[in-house]
């Protein structure tokens, strides 16, 4: 079963890593998706969703990368678009959809998020997005920027951020009464803390997954350690500008500060396919502390 099991992750592996051209995972949200029931965060205890709040918005755009895609979230090869803590209708995740439908139950949404997306794919996501009349705008990107086949071919942080502010700027000129949610890039070298002792995990990395932070998980040399902290150092960075380039934006953009990043998630939260993607559970997580940190309408 070891056997069979390592099998299907290199499987895994090569579909999901350095999948910069791969297929948005785009799909439409919301018309007959499940509730998010009681656990929802604002829900009367009944299920039933609560009185319309006219601020709730109608049209949801989610866009970024595999985070949002879900991938893996499911157990199965690929995005996992039910899972996605933005948009999901998996009644255990309870999206950002799922909590709005409680207050608005025709709303819908559409997830532009792709596999292996970076910075430079944001704003031909926003172009997308703004087509779609949104209300409500997540973005969630930087990990593909810092997952790379080394620390020294990770994206200049200035190029990061030129890349995020084109985005906002196609956001703002297209759908100027869209809030926009801009939420922190998790700390990744928590993910090599949590899962780099795991039986399976290192053989798994050793694929090709984010060498940049994962190459020689199990090492404690000098050199090692010191490439990791590069990683989370330009993770810190990024989100950095994140915050300023959503402070620049105005005040109908968020972001959550912080708080995704200084999650310390747990072996629970994060999927058994990869050792990468958040797990449904971490799905779920990413759901509940945005939404707080937020707009929670």
């Amino acid at each position: 079963m070891r056997v069979r099991r390592v099998i299907l992750v290199v499987v895994a592996v090569v579909l999901l890593a350095g999948c910069g051209d791969a297929g948005s995972a785009a799909q439409p949200m919301g018309g007959g998706g499940a509730s998010a029931g009681a656990s929802a965060g604002g829900s009367t205890g009944t299920g039933t969703p609560r009185p319309r709040r006219s601020d709730a918005p109608a049209v949801m755009v989610a866009l970024g990368d595999s985070i949002t895609a879900a991938a893996t979230a499911c157990g199965a090869l690929g995005p996992c678009p039910a899972q996605s803590w933005a948009t999901g209708e998996d009644p255990a995740v309870v999206s950002h959809l799922a909590r709005i439908k409680q207050v608005n139950p025709g709303a819908t949404a559409q997830n532009l998020s792709a596999l292996g997306a970076r910075a430079d794919d944001l704003p031909g996501q926003a172009a997308q997005a703004v087509k779609l009349a949104p209300g409500y705008v997540t973005i969630v990107i930087g990990g593909n920027d810092v997952c790379t086949e080394s620390a020294d071919v990770m994206t200049p942080v200035t190029q990061f951020r030129r890349d995020v502010d084109a985005a906002l700027r196609t956001i703002k000129g297209g759908a100027p009464k869209a809030k926009v949610l801009v939420v922190s890039i998790p700390d990744l070298y928590r993910l090599w803390e949590v899962a780099h002792s795991d039986r399976l995990a290192p053989t798994v990395w050793g694929f090709g997954l984010c060498q940049s932070l994962l190459a020689n998980p199990t090492s404690a040399e000098a050199v090692d350690n010191s490439r990791r902290q590069r990683v989370r150092d330009r993770v810190i960075a990024y989100n950095k500008e994140l915050a300023a380039a959503c402070k620049a934006y105005g005040g109908s953009c968020r972001t959550d500060g912080g708080v995704v990043f200084g999650f310390r998630y747990e072996a629970a939260h994060i999927g058994t396919v990869d050792f990468f993607h958040p797990s449904t559970a971490g799905q779920k997580e990413l759901a509940r502390m945005t939404y707080e940190a937020g707009y929670a309408w």
